[in-house]
């Protein structure tokens, strides 16, 4: 199915970028959403999404009732399940794979994506996207990882204690922020908005007020036909 053939949804997703953030936005008007997933392994092409996870931030908080969470289908399950122990018999009932695509996309809109490593789940989401609708991500996104390295490397942390690592688990101790759920899609992607706020007030009292500051532009070659 194409993007021309697909769902409402798909549609408004699509025509969400037609005014969409610029890099002159300030950052206190951005919507972002922090973002997670859970799949059965790590080869995007290959493997599924479990579980997808997702919260809105916007004007520095978190707003719950801008949320998403969705667990899918799935044919097999392998060794992942040790990390995210969601296993097949679980997830049978879940929701097949399109339609929590297309009720995803029509959460997500034009938000800013945020995410801890947040490549690999733009990558697989790209995959299924792919599949079903012949579209791919066009939302900015930025890694907290990354964020955080740009900020020490600025010496943003100079009046505070600089992280000792900058795994998902380093950054939570290093802001106090509680793993609570932590390997299940919600739980991190709670999490990781947690922490993004932490690097967001780094990053304006560093002089960082526009989106462009930090985020990427639509990621490389991914164009709607």
């Amino acid at each position: 199915m194409s993007a021309s053939e697909s769902p409402n949804q798909i549609q408004a997703y699509l025509r969400a970028f037609d005014a969409t953030w610029v890099d002159e936005t300030p950052v206190e008007q951005v919507r972002f959403v922090a973002l997670d997933t859970e799949t059965t392994g790590l080869d995007p092409k290959r493997d599924r999404v479990i579980t997808i996870g997702a919260v809105g931030i916007k004007d520095g908080q978190i707003d719950l009732a801008d949320s998403f969470e969705a667990m899918l289908k799935i044919a097999y399950n392998q060794s992942a399940v040790t990390v995210h122990g969601v296993t097949r018999d679980e997830a049978r009932d879940g929701m097949d794979e399109r339609e929590a695509l297309e009720d995803f996309l029509g959460y997500l809109g034009d938000g800013v994506i945020v995410g801890h490593h947040v490549g690999f789940d733009i990558e697989i989401l790209n995959c299924a996207c792919q599949r079903h609708f012949e579209v791919s991500l066009l939302n900015r996104w930025l890694d907290t990882m990354d964020l955080t390295l740009h900020l020490n490397d600025s010496g943003a942390f100079e009046n505070t204690r600089a992280p000792s690592g900058f795994s998902l688990d380093a950054l939570c101790d290093l802001f106090a922020v509680a793993p609570r759920d932590r390997h299940t899609a919600g739980g991190d992607a709670f999490i990781t908005a947690q922490i993004f706020l932490r690097l967001l007030r780094l990053a304006q009292n560093s002089g960082r007020h526009k989106l462009a500051d930090l985020a990427v532009p639509y990621p490389a070659g991914q164009t709607i036909e």
